[in-house]
């Protein structure tokens, strides 16, 4: 009878086998949980220098591919959701096999339409909570038509509903109304606290129409459009309007031989930040002034109309005062843009704060010389007035606490700011018992 084989014989048995797990590239299921790694280096082998051949070679595929499919450069940009699938082609490892066309269009389209629909199921039930603001965005597709982009905003962010092809009602207020009407059946009535538009004079009238059926739903106008609208009549206004004319044609100038070294032009989301943010990019480098150069004389733009009309402009004895009395205005008024167009803080209720403000450092560099700015003002309150002094801005300011016991030790809250509150908390809670409550 034979004794039984030792250790020594059964470990060198199986490490002498031709068993095909020990050192197999073969996936299995676990390869789904464990990212591989592979940072030891073995001798006589530069793993480095493997992999960042190895890299290239998937670059030069990836690329070629997306160049032959036409992606824009920026596609790339998208790094939570192609960082992920590379990530997943890593993990997969040789031998997958690219999606198809079927795949694409069918069965992975339907499984992103399933979790976008579970996102926005989400955020309805946020608005059922706190509350949504429907806003409605207008804008001019390449191809000339209206396209009006559909989107809610809540506490938990904001989801695209839809967009509709406006081109034939765009200036349409029944129309627009009844697109309104629509928007704020399919959200819920009771769930809308506002409808935000731009400024145009049938999104005026649609604000008005909305308040008879919706009496406890506001009219907001975009206050960004607001912003650019006072711009736009600011610069109208001598001496503004010059330096803003030079600014303007310098940006659609052709700039590669102009300001590539200084980068004089700053390209901002509208033409009149762009115009404000170049001019104070100007006035930085009057001591380094382009048009006495020799690179200036040597380029073409000395003979061409345009470029003979800058460079006598800015040389001549009045553009950097006009410049200087430009930035006064301007700069204050881009701090509020920013505020109203960023995401770091709800517009809504800092706009009082942010419009005093703005006022307040126009006066202070014209030494307080209400001649100098007057009109200014004029053009300021007028916008402020009829589009911006909205009740829910006045809650908002009232609501916000940073502001609140500052202006209230102050003593600067006025009784515009009160009046918008109690109009704001009687649109919203039509329960006088509720609107007793909250006074308390």
């Amino acid at each position: 009878m034979r004794s039984p084989p030792s250790k020594s014989q059964i470990k060198n048995s199986t490490s002498g086998s031709g068993s095909s797990t020990a050192g197999s590239n073969v996936k299995g299921p676990l390869n789904l949980f464990f990212s591989q790694k592979s940072n030891e280096k073995r001798k006589g082998i530069d793993l480095d220098s493997c992999r960042k051949s190895l890299r290239e070679r998937a670059l030069d595929a990836f690329t070629r591919w997306m160049y032959d499919a036409g992606l824009p450069f920026n596609c790339v940009n998208y790094t939570d959701s192609f960082g992920e699938f590379i990530v997943a082609v890593g993990q997969y490892g040789p031998g997958m096999k690219p999606p198809t066309y079927h795949e694409v269009r069918v069965p992975c389209l339907k499984k992103e339409v399933e979790k976008t629909d579970k996102i926005i199921e989400e955020q309805k039930a946020q608005w059922k909570i706190y509350g949504c603001s429907i806003m409605m965005d207008k804008w001019t597709a390449k191809n000339g038509k209206m396209v009006i982009n559909v989107l809610v905003n809540s506490p938990r962010g904001s989801v695209f509903l839809e967009s509709y092809d406006a081109s034939d009602s765009s200036t349409n207020s029944n129309k627009m109304f009844n697109l309104s009407e629509k928007t704020i059946l399919k959200v819920g009535p009771e769930n809308v606290v506002q409808v935000v538009t731009d400024n145009t004079s049938e999104n005026k009238k649609v604000g008005n129409m909305l308040k008879g059926v919706f009496p406890n739903i506001c009219w907001t106008p975009c206050a960004a459009h607001c912003i650019n609208l006072m711009f736009g009549e600011i610069f109208k206004l001598a001496p503004y309007s010059r330096g803003e004319q030079v600014s303007k044609a310098i940006v659609v100038e052709h700039d590669e031989e102009i300001h590539k070294t200084k980068k004089l032009v700053k390209p901002a989301k509208t033409r009149f930040v762009t115009s404000i943010l170049t001019l104070h990019s100007f006035y930085l480098q009057k001591q380094n002034t382009l048009f006495l150069s020799t690179e200036w004389s040597e380029s073409i733009y000395t003979k061409e109309a345009l470029g003979k009309e800058v460079a006598r402009f800015i040389i001549g004895p009045y553009f950097w005062n006009d410049t200087v009395q430009a930035l006064k205005v301007g700069n204050p008024l881009v701090i509020v843009l920013r505020l109203v167009d960023g995401e770091k803080k709800s517009p809504t209720e800092y706009i009082y704060e942010a419009m005093d403000r703005d006022k307040e450092a126009i006066e202070k560099p014209f030494d307080h010389d209400r001649r100098k700015y007057e009109r200014v003002f004029e053009i300021i309150d007028k916008r402020w007035d009829d589009q911006l002094h909205q009740p829910l801005h006045a809650a908002g300011h009232i609501l916000n606490r940073e502001l609140f016991y500052t202006n209230n030790e102050n003593k600067t809250l006025d009784l515009k700011v009160w009046k918008g509150y109690h109009a704001c908390v009687a649109k919203l809670l039509p329960d006088e018992a509720m609107q007793d409550k909250i006074g308390q």
